[in-house]
């Protein structure tokens, strides 16, 4: 018999792509969770039914034994929904980000407003798999992290781990994002008109994700300098990572990190030195596409990661944490 899992918030981007994958999914069915008397039609699946619709309330995630829950919702919303939805019985991935930080202070400084739920703070495990494997299974809350930090970290950390960046030089990451990264709700800044032919900077030295890369890399806040960009595309984010390397022999060795790091994992795709992904490699998986270029002469180092924001920057990654949580295999509908 399958799963069941709600989806919150099914109509925004995040939602839609949520819905597609799990459509496909072998175990789990999906239901959709109407929140605040939404009224617009619901998405269909392309070439199936209508999933089940039903009012978000903690009585209908009883009743329908609802397993887990996806919140694609703003901050504010999750942490309204997420206490009522545990104490239903369910488990929750928030694709929001209302519980990736650890305290208050933190959640206070970068998003600007109160957290009003502190001990689900504490409790929720960040959901980057390939380093928090082990303690997202057991979760009853998993925090999915944003879209640039999961290319940023997955770029980053092997390289703090094996002490070979100097931290002195500081680290700089440079991420280009589709426009979908900016969410469904219409905006002056993301219509076609702001959009097209154009490339802005944005949210520079203060972007909210910052200290999501400081915390799964444990650098300082003064060692990473991160600029996201706007770019004229729908869907994907290219970032671009400068470090100054310390006793890496070459390009050859630089790789070998990598894949000391990362050789078994299902959804890290390493490329030769010298080839670099890019943002059509990887649209419309659940890949992080990695290339790496250094100049053992100069110790200027390079990586490339690649993802697609919808996916493995939101969906993809939160049905990851899901089959971890669940007991399915980790690539399951994601490959």
């Amino acid at each position: 018999m399958k799963k069941r899992a709600g989806i919150v918030g099914f109509r925004g981007y995040s939602g839609a792509e949520l819905l597609r994958i799990l459509a496909r999914h072998r175990h789990v069915e999906p239901w959709l969770l109407e929140h605040r008397g939404e009224t617009d039609e619901a998405p269909r699946i392309r070439g199936e039914t209508r999933p089940p619709c039903v009012p978000l309330t903690p009585a209908a995630v009883r009743e329908h034994k609802l397993a887990v829950v996806f919140l694609a919702t703003p901050p504010e919303v999750s942490m309204e929904l997420a206490p009522s939805l545990l104490e239903a019985g369910a488990r929750v991935i928030d694709l929001s980000g209302a519980f990736r930080l650890r305290l208050p202070e933190t959640y206070r400084r970068w998003y600007r407003a109160e957290h009003t739920q502190p001990e689900l703070l504490a409790e929720a495990v960040y959901g980057l798999p390939e380093f928090y494997r082990d303690r997202i299974r057991n979760a009853r809350l998993v925090a999915n992290p944003g879209c640039y930090p999961t290319a940023a970290s997955l770029a980053i950390r092997p390289l703090v781990e094996a002490g070979v960046v100097d931290r002195y030089a500081g680290i700089v990451c440079d991420a280009k994002s589709g426009v979908s990264g900016a969410g469904r709700k219409p905006t002056l800044r993301t219509s076609f008109c702001e959009v097209t032919e154009n490339l802005s900077a944005y949210s520079v030295l203060d972007h909210r994700h910052v200290p999501e890369i400081l915390l799964n890399c444990e650098l300082e806040e003064g060692e990473l300098s991160f600029t996201a960009q706007l770019v004229p595309v729908d869907r994907g984010i290219l970032e671009t990572v400068y470090f100054r390397g310390l006793e890496i022999a070459g390009p050859e060795a630089l790789l070998e990190i990598y894949e000391r790091r990362y050789g078994r994992e299902p959804f890290i795709r390493l490329y030769e030195p010298g080839h670099l992904p890019d943002l059509r490699a990887v649209q419309r998986t659940n890949y992080c596409d990695l290339g790496v270029v250094y100049d053992a002469g100069t110790g200027r180092g390079v990586v490339v990661a690649a993802i697609d924001n919808l996916v493995k920057g939101a969906a993809g990654q939160a049905v990851q944490n899901m089959n971890l949580m669940l007991g399915f295999a980790e690539t399951e509908a994601l490959l």
